[in-house]
């Protein structure tokens, strides 16, 4: 008998349950530091996108008022 044979509704193999989940990794003050840190820096750059976003509002709203009132 081949292993090309073998049942095809048969589980695989998988990994031991009884191994748990891996445990989570202490962070060093160094990474803390550069996590608080990328998530300020990613904190300003939302910021940023939104002020650019309202400023080519009022841009878009301003060039419309002067195109309807244009003579």
């Amino acid at each position: 008998m081949t292993a090309s044979s073998a049942e095809p509704n048969a589980p695989e193999p998988g990994p031991d349950p009884a191994s748990g989940p891996p445990e989570r990794p202490v962070a060093t003050p160094q990474e803390r530091r550069r996590l608080a840190e990328e998530k300020r820096t990613e904190k300003y750059v939302w910021w940023s996108l939104g002020y650019f976003f309202f400023g080519i509002h009022i841009v878009a709203f301003v060039m419309i008022y002067a195109v309807t009132h244009a003579r």
